[in-house]
Order: C-alpha cells, then sequence, then structure tokens
C-alpha cells in the first residue's frame, strides 16, 4: 500500500526516480511496474534492500525497458550527480533524521529543475498521541533510529519551499493505520504480542492482501481527518 500517489509525479518513460529510504521497497516496486520508468531506491540498511531486490521477483512482468536497482547510501551525501532525477520520493524518513535540511539541499541538488519531490512523515496530531501514549524511556520515541521530531505541516511545507521548490498539494493516508499505532503504543510493553495488536496486525494485512471495498472505503473518509500519514507534493522551481 503506497503512501505517495504515483501518478501525481508526473512521470513518462525514460525518468529516472529516486526512493531516498526505501526500506523494503514498496514504492520502488510501484514505480516499477511503470513501464520505462527507471527507478533507483537508496538506504543505509542493507538487510531492508536485499528484501526489497528479493521482492522484484513476485512482481509481474513489465513490457518496458527500464533499470530498478537497490542501492546503499547517506541521506546526508546522495552518491549521486547534481540534476540526476526527474522525481524524489522521501516517505517516513525525514522524522528520522537529525539533520533533515541538509538531505533536502541533497535532494533539491539531484532533482533537475521542474522535477517532482514527494515527502510524506507522520501526520503531527496523531503522532503526538503516539508519543504521549508510550512516554519516556524506552517509550515509542526513545527507540533506535526511531522519529526525533513531529512536523508541523506548515514547517515541513515552508522548509521544502526555501529549497526552491513550489508547493503542489498534499493528501494524508493510511486512516486505518493510525489506531493500530495507538493500540500498540497504548500496550507498549507487550507491543508485538498482545492479543489486540496481533489481531489488528492481521486485519490490516487481510486488507492489504485483499483490498475488500468496505476497508477502502473506510480508509478513504478517515485518512484525510486521521490519516497516519502526510504527503506533500513539490515542484523544483531553481535552477
Amino acid at each position: 500500500m503506497l503512501t505517495v500517489r504515483l501518478e501525481k509525479l508526473g512521470l513518462k518513460p525514460g525518468d529516472w526516480v529516486l526512493d531516498l529510504g526505501c526500506g523494503e521497497g514498496r514504492h520502488v516496486h510501484g514505480l516499477h511496474m511503470l513501464d520505462g520508468v527507471n527507478v533507483v531506491g537508496l538506504d543505509l540498511d542493507i538487510p531492508s534492500l536485499i528484501k526489497g531486490r528479493d521482492g522484484m521477483d513476485f512482481l509481474p512482468p513489465t513490457s518496458g525497458a527500464a533499470l530498478t536497482a537497490f542501492v546503499s547510501g547517506d541521506a546526508y551525501r546522495l552518491p549521486f550527480p547534481d540534476k540526476a532525477f526527474d522525481a524524489v520520493i522521501c516517505s517516513e524518513v525525514l522524522e528520522h533524521l537529525i539533520d533533515y535540511e541538509t538531505a533536502l539541499g541533497e535532494i533539491a541538488r539531484v532533482l533537475k529543475p521542474g522535477g517532482r519531490f514527494a515527502p510524506t512523515v507522520p501526520t503531527a496530531w496523531p503522532e503526538r498521541l503516539c508519543w504521549a501514549l508510550a512516554p519516556g524511556e524506552g517509550g515509542y520515541a526513545d527507540q533506535p533510529g526511531g522519529h526525533v521530531r513531529i512536523f508541523k505541516e506548515a514547517v515541513l511545507r515552508d522548509r521544502v519551499v526555501a529549497e526552491g521548490f513550489a508547493y503542489g498539494g498534499k493528501h494524508h493516508a493510511h486512516g486505518l493505520h493510525a489506531p493500530y499505532w495507538w493500540l500498540k503504543c497504548a500496550l507498549w510493553a507487550r507491543r508485538d504480542d498482545h492479543p489486540l495488536v496481533v489481531l489488528y496486525h492481521r486485519f490490516l494485512v487481510w486488507d492489504l492482501m485483499e483490498k475488500p471495498v468496505v476497508t477502502r472505503v473506510l480508509d478513504d473518509i478517515t485518512s484525510p481527518f486521521m490519516g497516519k500519514s502526510l504527503a506533500l507534493y513539490f515542484r523544483k522551481v531553481s535552477a
């Protein structure tokens, strides 16, 4: 289930897309299915990159010839030349970075003028509730590689614009996922094995695999006001 709406990137055959902080490659896999689009997934976590690469074997074949690659790299020093990409996705990454401004500068550097940038971050008020339900040492916000900030939408939007981007819209996603994280945080001591957490996780997996109409409608209804993720869309206007 993708957070970024790929149709908003305006991609065409021959374009190059970077998925920065790709994890196990859910957006890379989605982009791979767009004929003729070249995709690079970058992450520091090698096991996640291996899972992303292995997941390619389960995707149906595409008719367009294009490159899909997974590479190890650092968001603060992207291993690509200037103006290398037509679009950059950075989904659920910036909230983990101590110096996210440097990462934004690198994203601006590797994007072509007119290129599209789609960052996603946790929506502020559902994220604050997670922090409140599992506070303190060892809590939700005190995990290795965990979230170091809660973004206010206006702050992130203005910071990206300051890097030479024009704002192009937003949406919220994953309304059915927010209650799962609230439940995990409320039951933090047993967040992985509590029966209620396990049951809700099974529900989300079922929803992901089966995509029944009823849950798709519920997600569409709940996402605008309690979606776990906020997706923003920008176009690079600087040279």
